[in-house]
């Protein structure tokens, strides 16, 4: 099969230069995208069903669409790489950009052209030290050979990428906190209607975009959106980087048709789980997503399908829970990191989250009581979508929710027994 994504990987993991990615077709569908219409640029992105990789899955051609053009358009504009990766058990960006940066850049300067922007960021998460590196040394190859800068290939068009490393914090994820991040402002969301496709960042037009998004970009318009759909196993266009991290045999990250099904990914991929060891469930798109379990294992990995078993494709990185680690800690070590996390912006999230973390805490210290239990599944609803500023806190009970349905028995055991039964 074709691997748009990673076909320029090398072995030693090193970063492919300006002259190999050449080589290899780089920056033919800048090329090509110069010489259309920015609207022309849009609709292939349209008809390819490419939709963000970042969690949400919304269609990027669509969320284009929303962005003033013309004369009468206010500048500059903006499009920001959201780079900042702070999902639990989540690589994938770092892949891309560590080994095949040049990527990204294409990328982006064809989106941006798209949408008719002026400025360009990748908002970087502030430990990824190596993509910083490899990222800012392909940023200057790129001005120098004019993919960047004034008058880029002749054509008229300019852009200016910056490089922004965050100060590292979760919430910014959420594309408006991501904005007021790098106004150097609090990482706090802001309210909708506006949207960042009419006033953004310092309220100019901005569409934010997650890197694997990015990086389709250029392919589907060189290859065409007909070869980028037919990719897929699914409706949804394209190829998507799978992970799997947890007690399996070979965890890693591998480029795969969209619509693969769970089972393969695990066990041809992954090689199953370790010797001795029993699979009980996973987290299919990183830690703010619910708990797939055995009867969902051939559910093909798409944003339709996925749902329909209950839980979110989100980034499409799995965290695998076997059966000699305990689902109460888990989920317990995820609302820790959560309630960290939260920006303090609205109550249910701040006090939420403390609050029902501190109640797995007392679980596994041998302290539950038969009350807790219903307290949790009060917290699950007082978190839901509608409750809250907004999506932060709604994804981080989506673990507990459906841990409190699939290893009920094991919060049981925590209580019954008063002790963590695993220790």
């Amino acid at each position: 099969m074709e691997k748009p994504l990673t076909g320029n990987f090398r072995p030693d993991k090193t970063a492919v230069s300006l002259p190999e990615y050449e080589r290899a077709g780089g920056y033919q569908g800048l090329r090509k995208a110069l010489a259309m219409e920015p609207a022309e640029v849009t609709e292939l992105i349209k008809r390819s069903n490419l939709r963000g990789r970042g969690g949400a899955g919304f269609p990027t051609g669509t969320k284009w669409s929303f962005v003033p053009m013309g004369k009468e358009a206010p500048h500059p504009k903006y499009l920001v790489a959201n780079a900042d990766e702070m999902e639990p058990g989540t690589f994938k960006d770092r892949a891309l950009m560590e080994r095949d940066p040049h990527q990204l850049i294409e990328g982006l300067i064809v989106s941006a052209y798209a949408i008719e922007a002026d400025i360009g960021y990748i908002f970087l998460r502030g430990e990824y030290e190596c993509s910083n590196q490899r990222l800012s040394r392909a940023i200057a190859e790129a001005k120098a050979s004019n993919y960047l800068g004034r008058n880029i290939l002749g054509s008229g068009y300019s852009l200016e990428i910056h490089l922004h490393a965050s100060a590292g914090r979760y919430i910014c994820g959420e594309e408006t906190a991501l904005l007021n991040a790098l106004e150097g402002k609090r990482a706090h969301p802001r309210a909708k209607p506006p949207f960042p496709q009419v006033c953004g960042l310092w309220g100019k037009p901005t569409i934010v975009q997650n890197v694997e998004t990015l990086c389709n970009v250029h392919h589907i318009v060189d290859k065409g959106p007909d070869w980028f759909r037919g990719l897929s196993r699914t409706e949804d266009g394209g190829t998507k980087l799978f992970g799997v991290s947890g007690k399996v045999r070979r965890p890693g990250l591998w480029e795969l048709p969209m619509g693969t099904p769970l089972r393969e990914i695990l066990e041809e991929h992954a090689g199953g789980m370790r010797d001795g060891l029993h699979f009980r469930g996973l987290l299919p798109g990183g830690a703010s997503t619910d708990f797939l379990v055995e009867e969902h294992l051939d559910t093909p990995m798409d944003y339709g399908n996925v749902q329909k078993a209950g839980s979110r494709l989100g980034t499409g990185t799995m965290v695998v829970l076997d059966d000699q680690t305990c689902p109460v800690g888990m989920v317990w070590n995820l609302e820790h990191f959560f309630a960290q996390e939260s920006c303090g912006w609205c109550t249910p999230c701040w006090s939420g989250l403390a609050w029902t973390e501190k109640i797995l805490f007392a679980m596994e210290q041998g302290r539950g009581t038969a009350r807790d239990l219903d307290t949790l599944m009060f917290q699950t609803k007082f978190l839901a979508p509608g409750n809250t500023f907004c999506a932060f806190a709604p994804g981080a009970v989506e673990p507990l929710q459906s841990a409190l349905k699939y290893f009920a028995g094991d919060f049981r055991r925590h209580i019954d027994e008063q002790r963590c039964p695993w220790r």
